[in-house]
């Protein structure tokens, strides 16, 4: 057993407020992507793009973009939850050393893709795949990374100029960091716990979780609608 797989997989955090700024070495940047391309792909079709972003402007443009979608989220929430989500930081482009967007292209791999013809999300799967493999070899090499979702795909294709029908699947926060919190942001701010595993797991066909026991409550502590910044 490779215990030190296991302590990455649940030391990752998804992070806003701990970057440094710091450099990212070139070699450990170069480790990360060839970890994220790494990953499996239905049909072996490789359907991702890694955009590095370093440019200033261009990622204080979306920074402008994220708070204007973040005021619109906040305007959906009842007082209790503004309070709450008040705490919480969403985003870390500006303090980050630099940004990777991963890219979904559905026409990758020609018009049959082995394995995608019954699942045609089994693509954008493959793209979710290279992002976790990304992730965790950052946190191997003692680097944060942040996922922002607070943003409109047409926004994004157009500050980046990519051409249709390539979507933007992640705008990942990636540096070095102070630290890693021992729980995760939405959790230490009181916006939701995490299920327990006997709540999730299922025998055979879907039951009430393991043993029988009733699921919990899966209701946000507010009326709101979940989002899905919450990568934690």
């Amino acid at each position: 057993m490779d215990s030190q797989l296991y302590d990455v997989i649940h030391r990752r955090r998804d992070v806003r407020a701990q970057f440094t700024g710091e450099p990212v070495p070139d070699e450990a940047l170069h480790r990360i992507l060839s970890a994220a391309h790494a990953a499996p792909s239905v049909g072996l079709s490789q359907p991702w793009d890694f955009i590095v972003v370093r440019d200033p402007a261009v990622r204080a443009a979306f920074h402008g973009h994220v708070q204007h979608e973040r005021a619109v989220f906040a305007a959906t929430l009842d007082a209790s939850a503004v309070r709450r989500f008040a705490r919480i930081k969403i985003e870390g482009v500006l303090e980050s050393t630099l940004s990777i967007v991963v890219t979904y292209d559905p026409d990758r791999g020609g018009p049959t893709v082995l394995g995608r013809h019954a699942i045609a999300d089994a693509g954008l799967y493959s793209v979710c795949l290279a992002i976790q493999n990304l992730w965790l070899a950052a946190t191997a090499e003692n680097l944060g990374v942040g996922w922002v979702s607070f943003y409109r795909e047409p926004f994004l294709n157009d500050l980046l100029a990519i051409p249709a029908p390539i979507r933007p699947v992640a705008w990942l926060c990636v540096g070095p960091v102070t630290h890693l919190e021992t729980a995760p942001d939405l959790e230490r701010n009181g916006w939701r716990d995490r299920r327990p595993l006997w709540a999730a797991v299922h025998h055979d066909r879907w039951s009430s979780g393991l043993h029988g026991r009733p699921h919990p409550d899966r209701a946000e502590r507010s009326s709101t609608h979940p989002d899905r910044t919450g990568m934690s």
